[in-house]
């Protein structure tokens, strides 16, 4: 092998690491379009789907991420290059919220919802890169840095009986053309065809197709010149039949980008670790570039090191696609009891808040099997437990203490509390929604899993 073979491998992994978030965001974006997303149904672009109920072991709710019980979703990918949309979103009086908005390369680039923009009715125009025309009274724009977008909204919901109250709101939710928009999409764009027995070269020719319609920032625009030995920068692609060194480069390429990704994802971070909690507060702060409606823009958010922001972002969009920044709802997610032992069914455990985290809006605990991550399944349809979970019973003290355990407590006190877990091994996520500075300062303490 030529030292030259060995560089261009060494870049197609580099290439990998920085156009998966892309590939397969764009990919979802295609495959939920058609084919729908839990309870979420396809829709066309530029039309939202809403959800019927929340999370449930029936199915997946989110793309790669954890399964979400607390929330309905609704969904609309957005295709501008017809024109700019008006969005309208009704006053959800006081209940949380939040739309969030995704860009092609998996940027989070502008919130509405309770948090950012409060709870009262309000209406929104989305305009495509390029755009320079008047915003109709009224509106508050939002310049989407691609053409192509997804929101993603999630909307309270303590249980069934609430779910009327949702769908009511969903509704009153419009996504429409606004007066000067064609009406004409592009769509996703095409690439060259690949045979479904070279996945690595097909992975190349998307990118190379979609780097060309969707530009990234200036900043980013400099780097992509790098991988113009590859390809990928091509009018035409090279891709159909590449030379035998760059298709060689490519393979090996692809299997190098991937493993780094899966390694890092994976790892994790140490400092993030807590209690035995790994907490995944900063996984989304990549966006550097694009700051609308919502966002914070503060340097507590945003990871200045690019090579770094790039691995974050191709690990985030492998684990948690579509995922909100920290402070909007933060995670944190425990494999281990305070001993560093495998949290498993066989064993009780307890898990004592002495105070509740500190949130604007509430938290929940939500329990997930493992190694497929799934919601347990359990006698009493319980899938997540916290503030807004009725009956619980604290402690004279004001604590609250949870039990994690498979079989039913015998004493309805303890009961009241429990939080089914599976058989077999577990890992039980805390997500806290709009979360106060204690949680990020180090003021807040996240609480043990202790075995009983």
């Amino acid at each position: 092998m030529t030292d030259g073979t060995t560089d261009l491998q060494a870049l197609a992994a580099e290439a990998y690491i920085y156009g998966y978030p892309m590939v397969r965001n764009l990919d979802e974006v295609d495959h939920v379009s058609r084919k729908g997303m839990g309870s979420v149904a396809p829709a066309p672009f530029n039309e939202f789907s809403h959800g019927s109920k929340p999370a449930s072991p029936d199915g997946p709710a989110a793309p790669t991420a954890d399964a979400n019980n607390d929330v309905i979703y609704s969904v609309a990918q957005l295709d501008l290059s017809g024109g700019a949309l008006l969005l309208t979103v009704p006053d959800t009086g006081g209940r949380y919220y939040v739309l969030q908005f995704v860009d092609a390369w998996t940027n989070n680039f502008a919130y509405v919802g309770r948090r950012a923009t409060g709870t009262g009715a309000a209406s929104y125009l989305l305009t495509p890169p390029g755009w320079d025309e008047e915003v109709p009274p009224g509106a508050t724009r939002i310049a989407a840095p691609t053409e192509m977008a997804t929101i993603v909204g999630r909307w309270a919901c303590a249980g069934p009986d609430d779910a009327a109250a949702v769908r009511a709101l969903q509704e009153d939710t419009h996504l429409e053309p606004y007066w000067t928009a064609t009406g004409e999409l592009r769509g996703l764009p095409t690439h060259t065809y690949i045979p479904d027995e070279e996945p690595e070269t097909l992975f190349y020719e998307k990118l190379r197709a979609r780097m060309a319609a969707f530009p990234p920032a200036p900043a980013d625009g400099t780097y992509q010149k790098r991988f113009a030995p590859l390809g990928l920068l091509d009018a035409e692609s090279p891709y159909a039949r590449p030379e035998p060194e760059l298709a060689e480069a490519l393979r090996a390429g692809f299997a190098a980008g991937k493993e780094q990704v899966e390694q890092e994802a994976t790892r994790g971070d140490g400092a993030q670790r807590q209690n035995g909690w790994q907490r995944t507060y900063h996984a989304f702060d990549y966006n550097a570039d694009h700051f609308e409606v919502g966002t914070l823009k503060d340097p507590q958010w945003i990871c200045a090191d690019r090579e770094l922001g790039r691995m974050l972002r191709a690990t985030s969009a492998h684990t948690a696609l579509w995922g909100r920044h920290g402070y909007e709802a933060a995670h944190a997610m425990a494999w281990d009891d305070a001993d560093g032992r495998p949290l498993e069914g066989e064993h009780s455990y307890t898990l004592r808040f002495e105070k509740p985290p500190p949130v604007d809006a509430f938290w929940s605990v939500t329990m997930y099997g493992l190694p497929e991550r799934n919601l347990v399944d359990n006698p009493v349809d319980r899938y997540s437990i916290g503030d807004r979970t009725p009956g619980l019973s604290y402690d004279d003290d004001g604590s609250l203490t949870l039990r994690l355990q498979a079989q039913r407590p015998a004493d309805d006190k303890t009961a009241a509390n429990w939080l089914p877990t599976p058989e077999g091994r577990f890992r039980p996520v805390l997500r806290m929604y709009t979360p106060r500075a204690a949680v990020f300062d180090g003021t807040y303490e996240l609480p043990p899993i202790q075995r009983s």
